[in-house]
Formats: structure tokens, sequence, C-alpha cells
């Protein structure tokens, strides 16, 4: 072979072996831009709604502020909107679960007392609860309508993005809150987003995550939807699979490492027609769900379940005539398909957050998203992978 062969040889397997790795890399991008159900991983028995997000209940909508600054500000504002209305002057009946109490949260007491949310539900980090409570404060103050509105209990959840965030210089402002709830709509980005911007869980880069089932229509066809904000320890399962055992990246790791703490912000919304009684045992179920994904609600973890009926009908009036409120909902032996709901899309919630996420840098520090593809591999394993 002449010289000049050799060397267009050598040029054609240069281009040959870019373009392979062009299509690898575009792989690799595509597999990891899928969610799990996408790729094969069917969790639970249930349909999902259109989007398979918690905005597939009617009304619905979520916003986000993502704020990266350097290698050292990774944190954000989520904020939930029940339905679009004046959700002060129209309350919904609520409930909420501690399914462990190390968490920040404002507002648990006036709902459990009175069993209804006035306010829209927003997320963020540990030591901007009070920046958060603040602004959502002036929110229902301002809109029309509520001139008159003295009291206000707002409601913030958290977890603590510490380990990938300069939390203690609070970069999260009122501002920030305010375009959280302004660009709500029924996208809901997930992974490295909003309040999940610098969060961890289950040995790797956490998340916002979300997944809706709906019940099938003998049963009322009702939508559950589920939106997460991962940020806990444990050994990661999905659907049964022992996959952070497999991987090498689990809690007690030395004990049996590290005993991770964290915490999970649950948020639960149905247009199922339930009372704040049945809304607070919907709620607990949910961490049935995360305890499917390996979570354990260790010590050191807040982990809060809001959850909050949606249906039209059961809102309540802030001001009204009669004495009475009359309302119709689900019997006590109607919930358990609603408990399967639940427990599915919070499990596949925390999953999608997990897969949706990338790696994220603190200070020279890296936390790794979850490897994608050597995930699928143990999932085929294990037989858990439809194609």
């Amino acid at each position: 072979m002449s010289d000049e062969c050799i060397d267009l040889f050598k040029i054609d397997m240069k281009i040959k072996s870019l373009l392979f790795g062009l299509i690898f890399i575009n792989f690799c991008v595509a597999v990891n831009a899928q969610r799990p159900r996408d790729l094969g991983i069917k969790i639970g028995i249930l349909k999902t709604g259109e989007r398979n997000a918690i905005t597939d209940v009617p009304g619905v909508l979520v916003g986000q502020k993502t704020i990266i600054r350097g290698d050292s500000v990774n944190t954000g504002v989520t904020a939930i909107l029940p339905h679009s209305g004046n959700i002060f002057m129209e309350k919904i009946p609520a409930a909420i679960h501690i399914g462990n109490g190390f968490g920040k949260m404002t507002g648990y007491v006036q709902v459990k007392e009175l069993g209804n949310i006035e306010t829209p539900i927003i997320l963020t980090n540990t030591l901007s609860v009070p920046i958060a409570a603040n602004a959502l404060i002036d929110y229902i103050l301002g809109l029309q309508g509520n001139e008159n509105v003295g009291s206000v209990n707002p409601i913030v959840g958290e977890t603590n993005d510490g380990g990938l965030n300069d939390i203690r210089n609070r970069h999260i402002t009122g501002a920030d809150v305010f375009e959280a709830i302004k660009t709500a709509s029924i996208t809901v980005e997930e992974g490295n987003t909003g309040a999940g911007t610098g969060t961890s869980c289950l040995g790797f880069k956490g998340g916002i995550g979300t997944a809706s089932r709906v019940v099938p229509d003998r049963h009322g066809g009702y939508t559950v939807g589920v939106l997460v904000q991962t940020n806990f320890g444990g050994i990661l399962q999905i659907n049964g699979v022992p996959v952070g055992i497999e991987l090498g990246r689990y809690s007690f790791r030395s004990d049996v490492e590290s005993d991770e703490y964290g915490s999970c912000m649950i948020i639960v919304l149905t247009n199922a027609p339930l009372d704040s009684r049945n809304i607070g045992r919907l709620a607990s179920r949910a961490m049935l769900g995360l305890s499917r994904t390996g979570g354990i609600a260790s010590n050191g973890s807040g982990d809060f379940v809001i959850a909050a009926s949606t249906a039209p009908e059961l809102r309540i009036p802030y001001q009204g005539r009669s004495l009475f409120i009359e309302q119709k909902v689900l019997r006590n032996d109607r919930m358990s398909i609603l408990f399967q709901a639940v427990v599915e899309a919070t499990e596949e919630a925390i999953i999608n957050s997990l897969f949706a996420a990338k790696p994220a840098r603190y200070r020279g520090r890296t936390v790794d998203a979850l490897p994608v593809g050597e995930v699928l591999e143990i999932m085929k394993k294990y037989n858990r992978l439809e194609q």
C-alpha cells in the first residue's frame, strides 16, 4: 500500500472514529434526557396522566426559579399553584403528614387545626424559608380582593442544599419567589431546577421530580399528582432492584462509610373529592412510595407530605352567609385505589428526579449524577427492564 493510500486510510479511520464518538455521545445524551418509563422502567400498575406530572391534576400549575452562580451557588424556588384563582378566597381542603420532623417548614399548625390551605405551596432551601414566607404573604396581600386581609398562613417547605450551595449567604430573594409564581405553567422541569438545584439523593445528584396516576373510571377516574424535592439518603432501589448496592453507593456502607442525612418534600394533589381527614390518610401513604426507593426517613431528615384536594366543589370560601358548608366527599372504603396511586406516583417521581439530574459542582467537589447506562444494565440483569 502506498504512503498516499495509508494516509487516506488513516484519515478515513479518524473520520469514522469521530462519527462513532458523536453518535455515542448523542446516544448517551438521549438516554439521559429520557425518563425511566421511556427506557423500559415501568413502575406500578396504574396508568399515568398525559404528562405523568402533578400538572395532570386539572388546574394545577408549577413555576420554578433556578439560581446557579459559579461553583458555589446552586439553589432555587419551586412554586406549586393548586388552582389558578385567588386561593385565599377559595381555600382547599388539605393535610400535612410528617414522616420525620427535622424540618423548618411553615404553616403546619393551622393546616392541622383548620384542614385547609390558603396560599400556593413554595419549596426552597432551609435558610430561605423566612424569605419565601414573607414573599408569599406579599403575594397574597397583593391579590385583587384581598385588600382587607389581615392574616395569612404561608405554606413553605424546604430541604437543606448546603452540600452544594452557599446556603449561609441566603441567595434567594422575594423577587425569585414572585418569578416562580408568575411563570407557573403545566410544564414541570425535573432534575437540577428550582428548589432541587442543589440537592443530593441516595448517593447521587437529586432534584425535582414529578409523576401522576389516573384511577380507573369505575373508581371515579380521578388523578393523583406528586411533586418531590429529593435530598435524602438510603439504599437506592428501583422497582425492587437493589441498584445502590450493585453500584456500591449507599448509606451505612462503612458500618455494615457514613450516615446520609437529608430530607424529602412531597407534594400530593388530587381532584378526588376528599375531606381533610382522608387527605391526611392519602398523605401518609406517600411515605410508602419513598420507602420503596430506599429512603428510611433518617434522624436528620425532614420528610413532609403536603396534600390537598383541588376538587372545585370542595373549595372553602373565605366568607359566607350560611352557617354550614355542604360537601360530598368520597367514602372511606373508596380510598384504597387512591392509596395505590399515591404510592406509585411518589416512587416514580423520586426516580424521575434522579434520572433527570445532572452532575453539580460546589467549590471543587462534584456530586455525580446517576449513571443511567449502568442502571439500565442492572435492571436488565434482574429482568426488570421492559422492551
